[in-house]
């Protein structure tokens, strides 16, 4: 009989070799990663900027990614809802978040029972852009600007409304920033989304709406709507020749939009490091750039670490003022 006993140094390097097979479909499932298509969840209805620059980030990840990247709308509660879905969501990087001032900075400070915090409860994997609000008229409204919306809201007050899309949303916020800092009273009716908002202003059923410029832009190019200034501390690229509302004497006024991309907490790093690398590379494109800029939305990119850090700022910034104007939730 032949003697099958192998050298001692032969067994052990194939010991090794088999105890570390197990290990090797790990391996190669973190390598591969994606391996199916991933959702990037807008948590506001059709119509608004969220989605218009979720898509344009979606359609560039998946030419990159090698997988589909599909934008699913989930509106309601100023956008509180879907995130408290995303944040309950499994941490597999394959259900993501567009993040932005609603829905991780006002919001939970306005609902008492939101479900979920902005800073423990996503992993942040990078920036996207900022954009201003426009505060828009009807153009039957007879206040052409922002000093003769203030008079006129003086000689009629709580009789001036504004629509925004929704209770907590940077529009809702910037309409009673507005208010307070000028002492005017307005009276603010919530709708669920920018879409929604804009629509009944063109109908003539509100006078004033405070939307992301996306929304409002081609509307006031045609003349349907009348822009009368934008909620940023500087001018916008795309609009260089409208005045701030700042600069319309309301000095220090600043109210803008931070837009990012998350997942919920608990995500791999190796998977957030994929995402942001990729994210950081779309956002450098002529094309992606080209297209922001037309949305009046200026390009930001960021580590996961930057990113968190301004969540951070983000949420401290807007809850105090929240606090201090005590604005509620319904």
């Amino acid at each position: 009989m032949t003697n099958m006993k192998l050298p001692r140094r032969r067994f052990l390097h194939l010991a090794a070799g088999a105890a570390a097979l197990p290990a090797m479909p790990q391996i190669a499932r973190a390598q591969a990663y994606p391996t199916r298509p991933i959702t990037i969840v807008d948590t506001f209805p059709p119509g608004g900027s969220t989605g218009i620059l979720a898509r344009i980030v979606a359609e560039r990840l998946s030419q990159t990614l090698g997988q589909q990247v599909v934008v699913d709308q989930r509106g309601g509660a100023g956008g509180t809802l879907g995130a408290r879905q995303v944040a309950r969501s499994a941490p597999d990087g394959y259900t993501l978040m567009l993040g932005f001032t609603s829905n991780l900075a006002t919001g939970p400070s306005l609902y008492p029972n939101v479900g979920y915090d902005p800073r423990k409860d996503f992993a942040p994997i990078g920036l996207i852009g900022t954009a201003p609000y426009s505060l828009v008229a009807h153009p039957s409204f007879e206040a052409i600007s922002i000093s003769k919306l203030i008079d006129y809201a003086k000689r009629n007050p709580g009789k001036v409304s504004y629509g925004s899309p929704g209770i907590g949303t940077g529009g809702h916020i910037a309409g009673e920033l507005l208010a307070s800092m000028t002492s005017i009273k307005l009276a603010h009716i919530p709708y669920r989304g920018s879409g929604p908002a804009v629509a009944d202003l063109m109908g003539g059923h509100i006078p004033l709406a405070f939307a992301p410029i996306p929304v409002t832009y081609e509307s006031t190019k045609n003349g349907t709507l009348r822009m009368l200034g934008i909620t940023s501390a500087s001018r916008s690229r795309l609009l260089p020749e409208l005045p701030t509302v700042a600069e319309q004497g309301v000095p220090g006024y600043d109210a803008v939009l931070r837009y990012g991309l998350v997942a919920p907490a608990g995500t791999p790093r190796s998977v957030i490091d994929r995402l942001n690398k990729e994210l950081n590379a779309a956002l450098t494109h002529d094309d992606v750039r080209a297209r922001f800029v037309t949305l009046g939305t200026e390009v930001l990119t960021s580590t996961p670490e930057e990113h968190s850090a301004d969540i951070a700022r983000e949420v401290s910034k807007w809850s105090a003022l929240i606090a201090t104007l005590g604005i509620k939730g319904e």
